[in-house]
């Protein structure tokens, strides 16, 4: 597995971009929102990757930061959402804003995203909230929940957070360390962000 590629953007064309390593040349598929932080060509980027091999393809899709691998990953594992999608999906909405979305049963602004229908918004926050409510009942199992949650914005942010595919165990570390005091739910999913894609 590829986590990261660092070279020199060479070209920049309509879904992807080429990046030169040492003089190889990877064809890395991105978000046009992506595309457009890398800036000029001939400068250093670091693109953190995902591997997508099938029977007759392998391709490298990549992002900028953490969180944007991480929500690729989780569109992935909902049934219907392919690759393309997903980094349509990408291109139009925040890691922050599409996880509220999520957790606030958003239907409009997720059916508002290039590509997707009611049926299909409606999948998307049903299987996400699924296998966020799997993965917290299974880590309360075996690890006891080590914060007090303050508020239902606190909590709210943390589920959020869950949606987009950190644990449990690990927001609650990072969340504990936030000053909530006044910020909003997105301010607080941020900043989790910046401390869990560190």
């Amino acid at each position: 597995m590829i986590s990261y590629i660092k070279g020199t953007l060479e070209a920049k064309n309509l879904d992807n971009v080429i990046i030169d390593v040492g003089g190889i040349g990877y064809k890395i598929f991105m978000s046009v929102k992506s595309m457009n932080t890398l800036g000029d060509m001939g400068k250093e980027v670091k693109i953190y990757t995902y591997m997508r091999v099938r029977e007759d393809d392998i391709s490298l899709y990549g992002f900028c930061t953490n969180e944007e691998l991480k929500m690729f990953e989780q569109l992935l594992g909902v049934s219907g959402v392919g690759a393309k999608l997903a980094l349509s999906i990408l291109s139009n909405i925040s890691p922050s804003s599409f996880a509220l979305a999520i957790i606030t049963d958003d239907i409009n602004t997720i059916k508002s995203l290039p590509g997707i229908g009611a049926k299909s918004a409606q999948r998307i926050i049903l299987e996400l909230k699924d296998k966020m409510k799997t993965q917290d009942a299974i880590e309360t199992e075996f690890i006891p929940t080590k914060i007090e949650i303050k508020d239902d914005k606190t909590k709210d942010a943390i589920d959020a957070l869950q949606v987009l595919g950190y644990a449990k165990k690990d927001i609650d570390s990072v969340i504990s360390h936030i000053d909530v005091t006044g910020l909003s739910v997105e301010d607080i999913i941020k900043q989790g962000l910046k401390h869990l894609g560190m």
